[in-house]
């Protein structure tokens, strides 16, 4: 079998973004992305308990580098400075890479 190489974006931040993220993600036409609730405690406080609008999400999308870093440094640029957001890329080997 073969695992081509791909990278992974992973970002966690407000929930209030999703919208504005997948606007994002399908201007630069990401073909698919997995979001999850997400929880913990960071330099905005600890995030427990029941889930809403006013939590934290994590995304994770697969792509090939330039799109990974491209797409980081714009999430960055216009939401870095006024909302909760890391972000990090990994090095991935995929099963049926065509698709990403």
């Amino acid at each position: 079998m073969n695992f081509p190489t791909k990278t992974l974006l992973t970002i966690v931040t407000e929930a209030v973004l999703e919208n504005d993220l997948i606007e994002l993600f399908t201007a630069k036409s990401i073909r698919g992305w997995t979001i999850v609730a997400a929880r913990g405690n960071g330099a905005h406080g600890e995030k427990h308990g029941n889930f809403d609008a006013n939590e934290n999400i994590q995304i994770e999308l697969i792509t090939d580098t330039a799109s990974a870093e491209n797409l980081a440094a714009a999430i960055q640029q216009q939401f870095g400075a006024n909302y909760a957001l890391v972000q990090w890329l990994s090095e991935v080997r995929v099963l049926r890479g065509e698709k990403f």
